[in-house]
């Protein structure tokens, strides 16, 4: 074969091979990501705390579009102020509160004794008058102070979600204590003349340390 033969073949073969085929792309994927937070209570910022767009291909072929992802949504509390007479009253509030339970043990044990000897007819100890006026007394200002300063940060604490649950309980809880220590207090006179009455009287005072100490721990549970 000539050298013009060969050349004419090569020629041939070049014109009539297939096309190279070139490995297909992987398909590029662009991704934004834009997160919008709520800083402030501000009605021209967004509720969502994060929204995330992504601008991908779905196929090779298709055209681009926008895909919506929403994130977990986690609200922040919102922020009560309250005032520095509210933080007096809840000082005030604590620390008073510390007393109830001597003053219950100190109503119990003096009242008891006057009980006892009602029932059988003894002459009443003059220690444990003493002791149960004293008590009676004390409870008296203590809960009047507490129900005033209570009541009076419930209602300005009104708006913040916080341990609203507990506070509720509480107060509710304790003003039943209040009902109780002011009946029983209103029946101790006709207490001397009547079995029945004492026995209303002393039942009635139990039911009352009985809500306030619940009350009182229920606000032990988490920071309060």
């Amino acid at each position: 074969m000539t050298p013009f033969s060969l050349l004419s073949v090569a020629l041939l073969a070049a014109f009539h091979a297939p096309d190279s085929v070139s490995a297909p792309r992987p398909a590029q994927v662009d991704t934004l990501a834009v997160a919008a937070h709520r800083l402030a209570p501000d009605a021209a910022r967004l509720d969502d705390d994060s929204l995330v767009f992504r601008l991908t291909s779905a196929t090779p072929d298709a055209g681009a579009r926008f895909v919506l992802v929403a994130d977990t949504v986690h609200r922040r509390p919102r922020a009560v102020e309250v005032s520095d007479a509210y933080a007096m009253r809840l000082r005030i509030h604590r620390y008073a509160s510390y007393t109830m339970i001597p003053l219950f043990a100190l109503q119990s044990v003096g009242g008891n004794q006057l009980f006892q000897a009602d029932k059988s007819g003894a002459e009443k100890p003059a220690w444990a008058k003493g002791t149960h006026a004293v008590g009676a007394a004390g409870l008296g200002a203590l809960f009047t102070i507490n129900t005033v300063t209570g009541v009076w940060n419930l209602w300005e604490s009104r708006g913040n979600e916080t341990g609203r649950t507990k506070r509720w309980i509480h107060s509710i809880l304790l003003l039943a204590s209040d009902a109780a220590f002011t009946y029983s207090g209103i029946s101790a006179g006709d207490a001397e003349n009547s079995q029945q009455t004492r026995d209303n009287h002393r039942n009635i005072s139990y039911a009352g340390m009985a809500s306030a100490l619940v009350g009182y721990a229920v606000m032990l549970v988490g920071d309060h």
